[in-house]
């Protein structure tokens, strides 16, 4: 594989909301959004304890479904506004089929489905 021809991804993300963005042909290298993933509302619990544990297990959903639209990721941009990457990054270096992949991380504040197909791009060239 060329480099023009790995899998390469982008992700602009904050505790809420990701927006996925990959190539739909590798061959033809344009960016495009995947989709976008939104993190469920925690439920209002009194108990720290069970109130903690339910937003570690809604983030893990989260990752998780951020994750499906990363099938055979080589290479990885993720972009947000605060710790979520940071977080996101650590979720794909403890899961199996993402430790070979080479993770990159930027902030940026959130910008249009447009604006983030450019911003990776620019990242991968």
């Amino acid at each position: 594989m060329t480099e023009n021809h790995k899998k390469q991804f982008g992700i602009w993300m904050d505790s809420q909301h990701a927006i996925i963005v990959g190539r739909k042909n590798i061959e033809s290298g344009e960016f495009v959004v995947l989709g976008h993933v939104k993190s469920e509302p925690l439920a209002g619990n009194s108990n720290e304890n069970t109130a903690n544990n339910a937003e570690r297990t809604l983030l893990h959903k989260f990752f998780k479904d951020i994750s499906t639209h990363l099938q055979n990721v080589e290479e990885l941009h993720i972009t947000g506004t605060g710790t979520a990457q940071e977080q996101f990054k650590k979720f794909l270096a403890e899961t199996p089929q993402f430790k070979k992949a080479t993770v990159n991380e930027s902030t940026a504040n959130k910008m249009s489905d447009e604006k983030l197909i450019e911003f990776i791009s620019q990242k991968f060239h």
